[in-house]
């Protein structure tokens, strides 16, 4: 199960999120999801738990408590959603792209 945990505390790191899931349950992995560009913390991250059941326990204690000053919120993630382009994120355009006076 892929766990969404949100409202981290900036200062949170991923080992802290292991150990926080751990007593749930085997973890598979848990990362806090860091800006490339300030290498801080986004504030949010992703625990995966192979059994669904110690997942749902951990969501369920979890949700709504305090972590490190700040007050989570902790649910099943969905799936990441379909952008619908092909191609390394790039949609061709009909017309054959290039310029466009009209919109200038």
């Amino acid at each position: 199960m892929n766990i969404f945990v949100a409202k981290l505390n900036f200062k949170t790191t991923s080992e802290e999120l292991l150990e926080l899931f751990e007593k749930f349950g085997e973890v598979s992995s848990a990362k806090v999801i860091m800006d490339k560009a300030t290498n801080r913390s986004k504030g949010y991250g992703f625990v995966e738990m192979p059994d669904d059941n110690q997942g749902y326990a951990a969501i369920n204690d979890l949700n709504e408590t305090e972590v490190d000053g700040s007050t989570i919120v902790v649910k099943k993630a969905r799936p990441k959603e379909s952008t619908g382009s092909t191609g390394g994120g790039y949609q061709r355009r009909e017309g054959g792209g290039g310029f466009n006076k009209s919109r200038y």
